[in-house]
């Protein structure tokens, strides 16, 4: 009779494991998989049954991972990964020089873009595909190699690398206050405000380190695109407080100036470099990684 400790979960059993963790949901990952919730329900039962511990803490909201589901995805992950990655190689030699990125929409257009020539220049022999989207996707489930992702740094059994020494400040068009002048912080309560809604830090998060009233006015425009944002203020409808990472090109060009001194800008950690554990020793993943970090030193 075979061993207990010589059986190996199912592909399946695994796959269920990955994407409820990753939701958070058994019917939301039942649906990624196209199976059935009940499904679902029973390969997570059966590979608990067959490891021996309860790997989800399940509750009316969802599901959360003990301690032991938390180890286990984390050694894991890297594995379905690779699975994954090896199937694509075999399935498709072209695979093989393939580096897969997934970012931010407004970092990939408004920084990114500009820039990526210059690695496929550098390393003519990799094929990148770049997505861009805000959903965090699943590395093993989408085949990405790398994630640059727009949030609090909360994700587990993967790498982070935080882009460092990034800042939100108040920006304008020279033209917009030429026509508007601000002497001070509290001018702006009457000036026409545009909304980021995705930064982590906003409006109203400046008004109080200002120690200032939140605005009577509604805002001019709320968009949940900084590129948006940045265009808007380009064309002098308004002010925003946006990151000066994104906003870089505009204030190298001198279409987007500082309205105060940097003392009045905030630090944030916006940006993050996520792969999984081990990914760094691929030369792929290795090269870009040493590439953008070059980049983000070369930035005045």
């Amino acid at each position: 009779m075979e061993k207990q400790s010589d059986h190996l979960p199912s592909i399946k059993a695994l796959q269920v494991f990955e994407q409820v963790a990753h939701f958070g949901n058994v019917a939301r990952a039942a649906e990624e998989l196209n199976i059935t919730p009940s499904a679902a329900s029973h390969q997570l039962a059966k590979l608990e049954r067959e490891l021996g511990c309860i790997l989800f803490n399940r509750s009316a909201k969802g599901v959360t991972l003990t301690l032991s589901g938390e180890h286990y995805l984390r050694e894991i992950g890297p594995l379905l990964l690779g699975l994954a990655q090896a199937t694509a190689r075999i399935s498709h030699e072209s695979a093989r020089s393939n580096l897969r990125i997934h970012c931010a929409p407004s970092f990939g257009l408004l920084w990114l873009l500009p820039r990526i020539h210059k690695f496929q220049a550098s390393y003519p022999e990799f094929q990148l595909t770049l997505s861009c989207s805000y959903e965090n996707l699943s590395f093993s489930r989408d085949n990405i190699d790398l994630a640059i992702r727009h949030g609090f740094p909360d994700w587990k059994a993967f790498e982070i690398k935080t882009i460092r020494h990034e800042r939100m400040s108040v920006l304008a068009s020279p033209a917009y206050l030429a026509q508007h002048p601000v002497q001070q912080p509290s001018d702006l309560r009457h000036h026409a405000l545009i909304l980021s809604e995705s930064p982590l830090i906003q409006w109203p998060q400046w008004f109080a380190s200002q120690q200032l009233p939140q605005p009577d006015k509604e805002w001019l425009f709320r968009f949940d695109r900084s590129y948006m944002s940045l265009e808007a203020a380009m064309l002098g409808h308004g002010l925003i407080f946006e990151s000066e990472l994104l906003a870089e090109a505009y204030l190298r060009s001198g279409k987007l100036v500082r309205v105060f001194p940097e003392k009045e800008s905030q630090p944030v950690s916006a940006h993050h470099l996520v792969f999984p554990r081990g990914f760094a020793r691929f030369p792929r993943i290795a090269y870009f990684l040493d590439w953008i970090q070059d980049e983000l030193k070369a930035m005045p």
